[in-house]
């Protein structure tokens, strides 16, 4: 009975390994943005006079919804056959840190450091590519699997 265990925990590990090898640096990225972002938002809110430990506890529990919002990505690309060949995780993982980037700038507004506004426009038009490849790729596949139902 070990051995079984030993070989479902194993082949769980090699399956993660397998994933994460694709979405290891997205993953590692969001979490420093995430870092950069808590830590910028703190000062913002010391800078304007609001910070107390409601506003800290709420950044940590926001910060760990983004874990679990990953987590439901990797679970519906694996977990789930939805006849569909991209990555829930890895789009869901980047529209992330583009949300943690313009977070972060908003914080560094609060702190009064002059932002170049071509700077918010590039992140706030990545946001959108993003968002817009998503739906378009998602459309695509929703015509191919139509189109390869039999019997119609």
């Amino acid at each position: 009975m070990k051995d079984f265990f030993q070989a479902i925990f194993a082949a769980a590990i090699g399956a993660l390994a397998a994933y994460f090898n694709v979405l290891l640096i997205p993953l590692i990225v969001l979490l420093v943005v995430m870092l950069i972002d808590y830590i910028t938002g703190m000062a913002g809110a010391a800078y304007s006079g609001k910070l107390n430990s409601r506003v800290g506890a709420v950044g940590i529990l926001k910060k760990a919804g983004y874990i679990a919002l990953v987590a439901v990505g990797i679970v519906a690309d694996y977990g789930i056959d939805l006849k569909i060949n991209y990555c829930f995780g890895m789009i869901i993982t980047i529209w992330l840190i583009i949300n943690e980037l313009i977070s972060i700038l908003e914080n560094l507004g609060e702190l009064d450091v002059p932002l170049p506004a071509f700077l918010v426009n590039i992140i706030k038009t990545l946001k959108n590519k993003v968002e817009e490849q998503a739906e378009a790729k998602h459309i695509e596949e929703e015509k191919e699997n139509d189109n390869n139902e039999p019997g119609e």
